[in-house]
């Protein structure tokens, strides 16, 4: 299992990138796993500010829908085109193209909130 030790975790298992002033979120290897094939990617938070462990959007796997929570606050600038027509990198590479929303976050002491790679292996028992 994947777990990159450059990204900070949530207990709803969404990854985020801190990249200065923005951030880049996904759901994490683990996640992908227990969903199984994703079908569909819906954010519809484009354009909006989002509070921390708000839902900015919803995952659909064959048999299940999962919403997704946000990590930081902030407001969602960019959403992953190309998984409009191809959600299953969310499967392939949940951590690089599979990424779905950019953010510019709003309070950057959320992160001291978030778990480390070691805390969410931990968390899921690896």
């Amino acid at each position: 299992m994947n777990i990159p030790q450059d990204l900070k975790y949530t207990k709803d298992h969404e990854w985020i990138k801190i990249e200065g002033t923005s951030a880049t979120i996904g759901i994490t290897d683990f996640a992908q796993g227990e969903l199984g094939d994703i079908v569909y990617v819906d954010i519809s938070s484009v354009g909006q500010d989002v509070n921390q462990h708000d839902i900015f959007g919803t995952v659909e796997a064959v048999k299940t829908v999962s919403d997704l929570y946000m990590p930081m606050s902030g407001k969602v600038i960019e959403f992953n085109k190309s998984l409009e027509t191809g959600p299953e990198k969310v499967n392939t590479d949940p951590y690089g193209e599979g990424w779905m929303v950019k953010i510019a976050f709003s309070n950057a002491a959320e992160v001291d909130g978030l778990l480390t790679a070691d805390q969410y292996k931990e968390l899921i028992g690896k």
